[in-house]
């Protein structure tokens, strides 16, 4: 059934003013104050007075099934749950393995991700984790990239970091040369998701690879580029040469402690990135359901915590407050990211998918959460008509 939301202030990122959006699984029209009589149907109408509407936010790095296992089979993290999702405003996921690819498998975050799909969000899947070779479905990563329907790519490969499998430049030239392709052909982007530790190599051999090869640095996605100030300001000169890098969002628990002891975080990569005019070239996720391991100088294991989807609007709100506008800091988690994975999502306009939130910016509290053109569930319970 066609639908129309009513009277909402629309942010496409862009600030469109007070609209109408009318929207079956694609928004139909956007615009000022359409009449439901011109349908000869029936039609639902919702009226979002008050309220903004906002692209559903993209979270491109999400460890659905879980992560962990750094400190030993207790430390292993659980499932993304559907709820945390809807009631923190993402509508798409990208899940991913990570340290641990021999108890989690390919196979289960396949379900998992169809599992998510079905209650009502969107899903996507990279094959590989950490390690060199990389764990596949069918043996080859092309192959993987082709004939597997949700996988658009391959990652998170762990680069400078002890937990990495140390490879060699020419391992990842053929991983990523490989992506490629299989994206060509299946038309799918492609995309070769790096876990850049804090190695003092960085990023080094993605800049190998634009500078000696003839690949395009569309294919290289580093994520946690905020790990610190020095790995930062060298993705921003990959970002000068037309790279798009991902920044780990600051999770809830760690604004306060950040605030205090001015350690480099997402807030403050975000506000240097649009001080120099390369907000365009950034993303955000959230590392949901992953570990965040402490380690001492030595490599030893020390502790951890656990990654939460909520920190995407989290950091989105705390990059408000510091000053940075609305419209801009939006971009970071929907339509940059919606760029570099090419999904007709992250805007608010006619032919997109109608993936949306609608949000009371005053206390930053999601109202609703439409994907695919369906309200959502929050907290199992049906907000189909919550407006009066």
């Amino acid at each position: 059934m066609i639908k129309i939301v009513k009277n909402a202030k629309v942010f496409s990122p862009k600030y469109l003013g007070e609209c109408d959006l009318v929207f079956d699984e694609k928004i139909l029209y956007v615009g000022k104050e359409i009449s439901a009589n011109i349908f000869p149907f029936d039609i639902e109408i919702y009226d979002a007075k008050g309220l903004y509407l906002i692209p559903g936010l993209i979270d491109p790095h999400v460890h659905i099934t879980g992560g962990g296992g750094e400190g030993g089979f207790a430390t292993r993290t659980p499932e993304l749950k559907v709820s945390d999702c809807v009631r923190n405003g993402v509508t798409t996921v990208i899940g991913c393995l990570g340290t641990d690819g021999i108890t989690r498998s390919l196979e289960n975050l396949y379900a998992k991700a169809k599992s998510l799909e079905f209650e009502g969000i969107n899903t996507y899947i990279y094959t590989g984790s950490y390690r060199i070779p990389p764990i596949t479905f069918t043996g080859d990563l092309m192959r993987d990239l082709v004939l597997i329907d949700k996988v658009i790519g391959v990652g998170e490969l762990a680069i400078s970091d002890h937990r990495s499998s140390q490879p060699t430049f020419e391992e990842i030239l053929r991983i990523v040369a490989d992506t490629r392709v299989g994206g060509m052909i299946s038309g799918k982007p492609g995309i070769v998701n790096f876990h850049v530790g804090a190695g003092e190599r960085g990023i080094e051999f993605l800049f190998y690879i634009v500078d000696k090869t003839e690949i395009p640095i569309s294919h290289l996605y580093p994520t946690h580029m905020n790990r610190n100030e020095k790995l930062f300001e060298s993705g921003l000169e990959f970002v000068k040469r037309a790279g798009v890098i991902d920044l780990t969002a600051l999770q809830p628990t760690e604004f306060g402690k950040e605030n205090t002891d001015n350690d480099f975080n997402s807030v403050k990569a975000i506000i240097k990135a649009y001080e120099n005019g390369l907000i365009d070239n950034i993303t955000i996720s959230s590392d949901g359901q992953g570990s965040l391991p402490k380690f001492d100088k030595d490599g030893n294991f020390l502790g951890l915590s656990v990654g939460s989807v909520d920190a995407i609007l989290y950091t989105l709100k705390k990059t408000v407050e510091k000053g940075i506008p609305l419209e801009e800091a939006l971009k970071i988690a929907t339509s940059n990211t919606a760029k570099v994975f090419k999904m007709n999502k992250g805007y608010i306009s006619e032919g997109y998918d109608a993936d949306f939130v609608l949000i009371d910016f005053e206390s930053w509290e999601i109202k609703n959460v439409v994907s695919r053109g369906c309200f959502l569930m929050k907290e199992g319970v049906m907000k189909s008509f919550i407006f009066e």
